[in-house]
């Protein structure tokens, strides 16, 4: 069922993420990252199209699998839409994305994510891998049940695809929501392979910020009641708190559809890369063709 199960080390495999203009502006940082690590691509609709494709095609030159954000709502016509996955595969080397709306102050004609896998581009230009949104905490300004039906849509067209799916999930802090969450997922007949969102160590001011901004700020309470605010406020965010209990529920449960985990890097790729090596989620290996001398 899952395409990743835990590591020798008793671990979850990880991937991040990156934005086009670390990945362009700070190549080195590549060198932290092990061979085959998923990197998502973030599209905040500050990047330009170059930008994104140069960012993609840095990635699959330094070995690393670069995953794209696609937001749908971005897009001012189909055609451009399939210009921006011409691109990424024919000059980026892409073979998987990340389809998701997104946000625009003029949406265009593709609206959603499910009207990206309905145009049958990713097929028809050589997308293999597919990673859809998913939301253990639900979604703000969006119906639990419009969530479901969007998702078990992407789950039909996952069978017609020549695509493998799978869901990545926001950020949370509360894993008993996370477990809940994957019981309500296996009841609906959804079996898609589960990247569950985590964030990276960080600086809690910072986790205040992304929580309200993402809609998680009932996960971030949980955690401050649990670690004790004024403690969690001054010494900063453990992600074991979140990971170690779903590492557990692989293991008491091998049916699950827990694959990995997506940390966001919300301390910095240097920081979240010296926690996943620690904890063994990532080799020691590094990736990148770049020296030491060289990224210097």
């Amino acid at each position: 069922m899952t395409e990743q199960r835990l590591l020798a080390t008793g671990r979850f495999a990880a991937s991040t993420e990156m934005s086009p203009k670390q990945v362009v502006e700070k190549t080195e940082l590549l060198a932290n990252i092990p061979a085959g690590t998923q990197v998502y691509v973030t599209d905040l609709g500050n990047a330009a199209e170059d930008t994104i494709i140069d960012a993609v095609r840095i990635l699959t030159d330094n070995k690393l699998i670069a995953v794209p954000h696609m937001a749908a709502r971005r897009y001012p016509s189909r055609e451009a839409f399939e210009r921006r996955v011409t691109r990424l595969t024919q000059e980026g080397g892409a073979t998987e994305v990340l389809a998701i709306a997104g946000e625009a102050e003029t949406a265009g004609p593709l609206t959603s994510s499910v009207a990206l896998l309905e145009t049958g581009l990713f097929d028809k230009l050589g997308i293999r891998k597919i990673a859809v949104a998913g939301h253990p905490e639900g979604a703000p300004d969006i119906a639990p049940d419009v969530i479901q039906s969007f998702l078990m849509r992407k789950h039909a067209l996952a069978a017609e695809s020549d695509a493998e799916f799978r869901l990545v999930t926001q950020f949370g802090f509360d894993p008993h929501r996370v477990s809940l969450w994957l019981d309500e997922l296996r009841d609906w007949g959804n079996t898609f392979p589960v990247h569950i969102g985590v964030a990276g160590p960080a600086k809690m001011t910072t986790l205040l910020k992304y929580a309200a901004f993402a809609g998680v700020e009932n996960s971030l309470k949980f955690l401050k009641k649990r670690g004790g605010a004024v403690v969690s406020m001054l010494a900063g965010y453990d992600p074991e708190t979140m990971v170690e209990p779903l590492e557990a529920r692989v293991t008491s449960q091998p049916d699950t559809q827990l694959a990995q985990i997506h940390v966001y890097p919300f301390g910095g790729i240097q920081k979240t890369a010296d926690w996943l090596h620690g904890r063994g989620s990532w080799s020691f290996q590094p990736s990148s063709s770049l020296t030491a001398n060289e990224s210097a």
